[in-house]
């Protein structure tokens, strides 16, 4: 029997339309088919119940292939969705035929079939209906393809897509494909969801500024400031709104390594932008390690501390060993341990001891220390802090005391440093062995090494012993030559009674005063001079205005007062003005031209003297001529007076002695001239420093 035509299939596939036309109303307007050349193609306007069709008769379309491709749907600009499109390539379905057909030419017809299209997720179900038409066409020949856009779905679900026709056969074709997430090029520009705002931080004095740059202004949008923690999660944080672009600004004391900013637009299912900016910044490292707080522990025979601190630390905990607050900690082997969070940390099998101590260590630095010496109660703790820590390894006998990073054997240990080297190794062994030493820490496995705190304090008091016993020894025997020269004695007081009195603290005492002639020189030595006097000093001025002996030639007048202050130990003031230091710069200029000259001797030879080059009425430079190669030398009692403010520098040739500056430091001044007298010398100082005044102020 010959296959029905066209027109005998007609009234089935009107009737299957009609019952799909009223399983439901009106569809989504936004959904598509395209069909190639050829084909004919119609989206019905509902949504259907797949499988509840009825199958069409006759032959019809074949579906020989399903591919899933990624789209987008978009209802406007930054208004799209992300969906799946199905392309289905179709071909026509052979004809029921019997022996004869392979030579009888099978006629061509027109086709008209459903395809039915179903796309399953986990959030949504739907199925759609496709009318294809196909005129002319062979059985067996490939018609072309019908492409649906498309089946919606969230970002990175999964969609299982089924496609079949209402032919006879309803050959299935399935496939399952899972969304691009945001990490597709086409979602970040159009899909509302992959648009995450940018953060950008900027360094400020007082505070960092926090700038939230956001791709659509309609939006609102949380920033998040947070602690990242690795041992769990960093609490709710401080989280600011704001619509559109926003600037927060964080202060400094806040800026720390694990200080983390997340933003994000308020949106279903949004994505979040993070930011961890400080990780690696080496001022919040800092602020970070003036934040933390190391406290230790002793809770019965357990040792623990317990470290506060706003972020996570790569640190470790280092038990050391510190005989003294301001000793060295000697780190204890092996008892490290890697800072694991916030809590408590225990040093199993380690004694509580007055000495010990824990070392925060960063990067090679010591960034914390505690000592149990600190805690609140140190007096109950076991043993002195004049023990001393031995260290026996184990399966060895011997004993070594550690002390400053190295180990040193009992044989060659010395308790203080003028001490015999081994003279405490058989009494510190006896200690060990009869118990009298504390057995600090002993390890059942791992480091093979046991430490113990031995005490010192009774070998340490009869050391002590023995110096107090010379310390007595000494004074009794200063005491007995005091009453063997108890009459030089009583002359030294009277001479200091006499020198030191509260009219004339420097009788005895006399000063060559050299000066320049010029006015202001002449008003301050003159001043100066009336102003010693009455302290009993006997002063003696040169030139004395240039006048008198001085006028036949300063050179032999000033040598024989120059040798007759140095025979009787005068001293030798040299009042610095404007002249005195011109002429002492020339002088210095003289002296370095002479050693550029290769002359090796202390000053310039008399045919470069600086005193041959001044008016026979200036002394100063002959002066220096006579003071320069003995005050480098280093003899004789020289004392600069330098009159400010006319001065306001001193020559490096004269730097080798004392340099006051009057009359600021007249106090200073006069102790000089008072030697090693312990006299009382303000009251004093005040009348020099007052008539100097006066003097320079005319």
């Amino acid at each position: 029997m010959g296959c029905p035509g066209p027109t005998g299939r007609a009234p089935g596939l009107l009737l299957l339309l009609q019952l799909l036309l009223a399983a439901g109303g009106r569809g989504a307007p936004r959904d598509a088919v395209i069909c190639s050349q050829g084909l004919a193609c119609r989206l019905l306007d509902a949504d259907v119940l797949c499988g509840m069709e009825p199958a069409a008769p006759g032959p019809g379309l074949a579906l020989l292939g399903l591919r899933l491709e990624p789209a987008l749907r978009c209802l406007g600009p930054g208004g799209c969705s992300p969906c799946l499109q199905a392309r289905l390539r179709l071909g026509l379905e052979p004809e029921d035929g019997g022996g004869d057909a392979g030579t009888t030419a099978s006629p061509r017809r027109d086709v008209a079939a459903l395809l039915l299209l179903s796309g399953h997720g986990y959030a949504s179900s739907r199925c759609v209906a496709v009318e294809v038409r196909a005129s002319s066409a062979l059985p067996g020949q490939r018609l072309g393809s019908v492409r649906f856009h498309c089946f919606e779905a969230p970002l990175g679900s999964e969609l299982h897509v089924t496609a079949y026709s209402s032919a006879r056969g309803r050959r299935r074709l399935s496939q399952r494909q899972r969304l691009p997430d945001c990490s597709w090029p086409a979602a970040r520009a159009a899909i509302p969801q992959c648009q995450v705002p940018r953060l950008q931080v900027s360094p400020g004095l007082t505070a960092v500024l926090v700038e939230v740059q956001v791709a659509t202004m309609e939006l609102n949008y949380t920033l998040r400031l947070y602690h990242n923690h690795s041992h769990g999660t960093g609490g709710s944080g401080r989280a600011v709104m704001a619509s559109g672009p926003m600037n927060y600004s964080v202060p400094l004391e806040e800026v720390l390594p694990c200080l983390c900013l997340q933003v994000w637009p308020e949106i279903q299912d949004p994505l979040r932008a993070t930011l961890c900016p400080f990780s690696h910044d080496a001022a919040a490292w800092e602020r970070l390690w003036e934040q933390t707080q190391l406290v230790l522990h002793d809770v019965g025979r357990t040792f623990t501390c317990s470290i506060s601190s706003p972020c996570d630390l790569p640190a470790e905990l280092v038990p050391c060993w510190s005989p003294a607050p301001a000793a060295p900690c000697q780190a204890l082997p092996g008892l490290q341990q890697p800072v694991t969070g916030q809590g408590p940390q225990e040093f199993q099998a380690l004694q509580p001891h007055p000495n010990l101590c824990v070392q925060v260590r960063s990067s090679g630095r010591v960034r914390l220390t505690q000592c149990l010496r600190d805690s609140e109660h140190p007096g109950v703790l076991p043993g002195h802090a004049d023990d001393i820590l031995l260290m026996e390894p184990r399966g060895n006998a011997s004993l070594c005391a550690l002390q400053w990073g190295n180990c040193t054997p009992l044989a060659s240990f010395t308790a203080v440093e003028a001490g015999r080297p081994g003279l405490l190794e058989q009494q510190l062994q006896e200690d060990v062995a009869s118990g009298q030493c504390m057995q600090l820490w002993r390890s059942e496995h791992g480091s093979r090494v046991t430490l113990w705190a031995c005490p010192m304090h009774k070998y340490m008091r009869a050391r002590w012993a023995l110096a107090w016993l010379g310390v007595l020894v000494c004074a009794a025997c200063i005491l007995l030559l005091l009453l063997l020269k108890k009459e030089d004695v009583k002359g030294w007081l009277k001479s200091l009674r006499t020198g030191c009195g509260s009219k004339a603290p420097l009788r005895g005492r006399r000063a060559l005063l050299l000066h320049a002639a010029e006015p202001v020189a002449e008003r301050a030595a003159c001043a100066l001079a009336a102003a010693l006097r009455p302290m009993g000093m006997a002063v003696v001025a040169a030139p004395g205005g240039g006048s008198g002996v001085a006028a036949w030639g300063p050179l032999p007048w000033l040598h024989a007062l120059h040798r007759r202050a140095l025979r009787g130990g005068d001293t030798i003031v040299l009042l610095l003005s404007p002249a005195a230091e011109a002429a002492a710069r020339r002088w210095e200029d003289a002296a370095q031209d002479v050693s550029r000259g290769g002359d090796t001797s202390s000053g310039p030879s008399p045919l470069h003297d600086p005193g041959n080059e001044v008016e026979p009425c200036e002394a100063f430079a002959a002066a220096l001529s006579c003071a320069i190669p003995v005050l480098s030398a280093g003899t004789g009692r020289y004392v600069v007076a330098c009159l400010e403010p006319t001065v306001t520098s001193v020559p490096q040739v004269l730097r080798a002695v004392p340099v006051y500056l009057l009359p600021r430091e007249a106090v200073g001044f006069l102790q000089a001239l008072a030697g090693r007298r312990g006299c009382r010398l303000e009251p004093h100082a005040a009348a020099v420093a007052e008539r100097l005044r006066r003097a320079l102020g005319e």
